[in-house]
C-alpha cells in the first residue's frame, strides 16, 4: 500500500502511514464490533454481563424488556464474541467474554457515559497512564475481595464465585489482583495460608491435620507440600524448631 501513488506530495510522511496501516478487513473487523454499540439496550446488557452471569429471563427481568428481545441482542454480542454462555441443565448463563476486546470495550463504555461500576471507589483524579487509573478505580474493590478471602482461609472460592458475588469480570478480577497484590490470587492465598498455618503451629497444639484443614488443605500431604514450599521446611520441623 506504501507503493501507492499519490497525487499530492505535501511532506506529511503519509507514506510511513500507509506501510503501517492494518489491512482493510482488520478494519471491517473493528466496525462489526463497534455497530453492536448502535443500540443502548445492547449495551446496557454487555455492560450488566461484566459484571455477572445471568440467564435470560433475569436479564428480560433487570432490563425491562421481554426476552425475544434481550434473546435478539444475546445473539448478536455473542456472535462477535463479546459475551460466552453456558448450559446447566435446561438454563443458559451469559457473561461477558474474557477477551481484550471484551475488556476494552467495557472500559470504553464505562468512560464514555461516566458509569462507575459497582465497587464504591472514587477517582482517583492521579495522571496515570490509563491502565493504571483503571486499577486504580477497582484497587477498593480488590481490597475489599483480599479481605473475605483471608477472613475464610478454610474456604476455596473459585474466580467465578468471587465475580459473581463482587459483580466484577473475572479478567479484571484476576488482573487488577495482580496489580495491586504483586501476584495472582492463587499464590498469594497460598502464601497467606501457610503463614497463617506457621502460627497456629507455634501458638497451638493442634495437629498437622487439624492446622491443615484450618488453612483449606483436605489432605495433609498437600498440606505438608505447599508448607514446605513457602517456609522451606516441613510443619513438624518448624514446629520442633520453633518449640525450643
Amino acid at each position: 500500500m506504501a507503493d501507492i501513488l499519490l497525487p499530492h506530495d505535501h511532506g506529511q510522511g503519509i507514506r510511513l502511514v500507509l506501510e503501517y496501516m492494518p489491512k482493510a478487513e482488520s478494519f471491517q473487523i473493528v466496525s462489526d464490533i463497534f455497530k453492536q454499540l448502535c443500540d443502548g439496550n445492547r449495551i446496557r446488557i454487555f455492560w450488566m454481563l461484566c459484571h455477572c452471569e445471568e440467564c435470560v429471563i433475569n436479564i428480560s427481568s433487570a432490563m425491562s424488556m421481554s426476552s425475544p428481545a434481550v434473546s435478539h441482542h444475546l445473539k448478536q454480542l455473542k456472535t462477535y464474541g463479546l459475551i460466552l454462555s453456558r448450559r446447566d441443565g435446561k438454563e443458559v448463563y451469559y457473561r461477558a467474554a474474557d477477551t481484550e476486546q471484551a475488556q476494552l470495550l467495557h472500559k470504553m463504555i464505562e468512560k464514555m457515559v461516566e458509569i462507575a461500576c459497582p465497587s464504591g471507589t472514587e477517582d482517583s483524579g492521579s495522571s496515570e497512564q490509563e491502565d493504571g487509573v483503571y486499577v486504580s478505580q477497582k484497587a477498593e474493590l480488590i481490597k475489599e475481595i483480599r479481605g473475605f478471602l483471608v477472613q475464610h482461609p478454610e474456604r476455596r472460592f473459585t474466580i467465578e464465585e468471587l465475580s459473581k458475588k463482587y459483580l466484577i469480570n473475572t479478567s479484571t478480577l484476576k488482573s487488577v489482583f495482580k496489580a495491586v497484590y504483586g501476584m495472582p490470587i492463587a499464590a498469594y492465598m497460598k502464601d497467606h495460608r501457610m503463614h497463617l498455618a506457621a502460627e497456629l503451629l507455634r501458638t497451638t497444639d493442634d495437629s498437622i491435620a487439624a492446622v491443615a484443614e484450618k488453612v483449606g488443605y483436605e489432605t495433609q500431604g498437600k498440606f505438608t507440600k505447599a508448607f514446605k514450599d513457602i517456609m522451606q521446611q516441613l510443619p513438624t520441623e518448624y514446629r520442633r524448631q520453633h518449640r525450643k
